[in-house]
């Protein structure tokens, strides 16, 4: 077995630029689980699988797991079930599929490995069994090349039930990745693959640097006849362990039992900003320590040069304000959505910084509800603003919205980014349960707004976006 850090040495000490190239499976190499799995579970919950189908595709599974059959008649039966339907749709099923289910599969220390695969230069292809309403939502958010799968046929953007040639299984994906290597002139012996399966045998021999990564036990016998290097990653912290639970509910009674008293003593100095700076400095930190979560912090001095400001932070996980508010500490206040307000985690909090909330299907109410946080600048009480507007599955952002920028506009303040990279590690957008971890973090520095217009509103908040994406090593 080898590790990470020895691994990523390797990818770096590699020759640099697309000509070498970095193969990775998907299900169980990239992910935690397998796609396949997850579609099919989503259309049984929808009661979008008619009782023939239900049959044959059991049938199959019972087939290939009981008689070691191939998996083409799965991925055949599988793929006739969608015969009719319009690939558009498929496609956005496949979106929100990735955003609910699929994204928190994703490994993190997989990330890391395609990271410096791009970081070097390396052309990165996805090479699975999937299909494409599995794989491109991961392709896209990992930031893929290319993309070799098995494909369905399509006419006139509606499936017919059938395969273009077979699926991209054992033999056939090595055979995949010979064929890209020859097109695209490869020297496959300078390449890197990754699989978990015992099946992808004959693609990992293709290539010079072949990996076994989480691998499964036949692929663990393989590589002790071969001495290929074997890595077996963390697994995303997802879900709820005991430890963790416990953690959580202290850390969250931590937070309320300085919220409550901050309340105490503002209302005694009679100063909601003396109680509002009271909490923030205190419950963050408790919170934090009790949770196990740890922050390397980058360009800690932006956060103090410039005040008041606004501060905008992409937005992954519940553990965001927490991070946040750490980080700033005093004479804060946020901007965030009306159903906060009637959250038992953020009311009180809400009440304390005395928060503006702003309803996302309003534009108009928005608006207005910006005037008091404007007020605020101006008294000197800086504010915290997710531009992306709601939380993301992964670190890639969303779109930016623009209130945050006229706001800061408006108010005459610079705009500081704060560039979160892994808070959905330890605490994924729909979990209640904090998993210890590390959690870095990029203060940028001030953006003045002083000569800003209206009228090139987007060009600045391209300008800002970037800024992140470049942080967050996506651009």
């Amino acid at each position: 077995m080898t590790d990470l850090s020895h691994q990523l040495s390797a990818i770096a000490d590699a020759p640099a630029g697309p000509d070498t190239a970095a193969f990775f499976d998907l299900d169980g190499t990239l992910i935690n689980g397998f796609s396949a799995k997850a579609v099919f579970l989503e259309r049984l919950k929808t009661l979008d699988v008619t009782v023939n189908e239900l049959w044959e595709i059991s049938s199959a599974v019972v087939e290939m797991r009981m008689r070691n059959s191939p998996v083409d008649n799965l991925m055949g039966k599988a793929v006739k079930g969608l015969e009719g339907r319009r690939e558009e749709d498929l496609m956005d099923q496949a979106y929100t599929l990735f955003r609910n289910e699929i994204a928190p599969m994703i490994y993190p220390q997989a990330r890391e490995l395609v990271e410096a695969h791009r970081h070097a230069g390396h052309r990165l292809v996805m090479a699975t069994s999937a299909t494409p309403y599995q794989a491109v939502p991961v392709k896209e958010d990992l930031m893929f090349d290319e993309l070799l799968c098995t494909t369905p046929v399509v006419v006139d953007g509606v499936l017919t039930g059938e395969l273009v040639g077979s699926s991209l299984w054992g033999p056939r994906k090595a055979q995949a990745v010979a064929d890209y290597a020859e097109r695209e002139g490869l020297d496959l012996a300078r390449c890197f693959g990754y699989s978990n399966g015992g099946e992808d045998v004959p693609f990992l021999a293709e290539v010079g640097h072949p990996i076994a990564l989480n691998p499964d036990e036949e692929l663990r016998r393989h590589v002790k006849k071969t001495n290929w290097p074997a890595l077996s990653l963390e697994n995303p912290k997802r879900g709820t362990d005991l430890v963790s639970a416990v953690r959580s509910t202290a850390a969250l009674g931590a937070v309320l039992a300085s919220a409550s008293l901050g309340v105490g003593l503002g209302l005694l100095t009679r100063s909601r900003r003396t109680g509002a700076n009271i909490t923030s400095t205190v419950a963050p930190d408790l919170a934090l320590t009790i949770a196990g979560i740890k922050l390397d912090v980058t360009g800690t001095e932006n956060a103090w040069s410039a005040r008041p400001a606004v501060f905008m932070f992409n937005h992954q996980s519940t553990a965001d304000s927490i991070i946040v508010t750490s980080i700033l500490r005093r004479d804060i206040t946020a901007v965030a959505k009306r159903e906060l307000e009637r959250d038992p985690r953020f009311a009180l909090l809400g009440l304390i910084f005395d928060v503006a909330y702003i309803d996302r299907g309003d534009p108009a109410q928005a608006r207005e509800a910006m005037r008091p946080a404007i007020d605020k600048l101006h008294s000197g009480v800086s504010v915290a603003i997710a531009p992306e507007g709601t939380r993301m599955p992964t670190s890639r952002l969303g779109r930016f919205k623009k209130g945050g920028f006229h706001l800061a506009m408006q108010a005459g303040v610079p705009i500081v980014p704060i560039v979160i990279h892994n808070a959905g590690d330890v605490m994924w957008k729909k979990d209640f349960t904090a998993h210890s971890g590390t959690v870095k973090v990029t203060v940028g520095e001030p953006i003045s707004t002083e000569d800003w217009v209206p009228d090139k509103i987007d060009s600045y908040i391209d300008d800002v976006r970037s800024y992140f994406d470049r942080t967050l090593g996506y651009a």
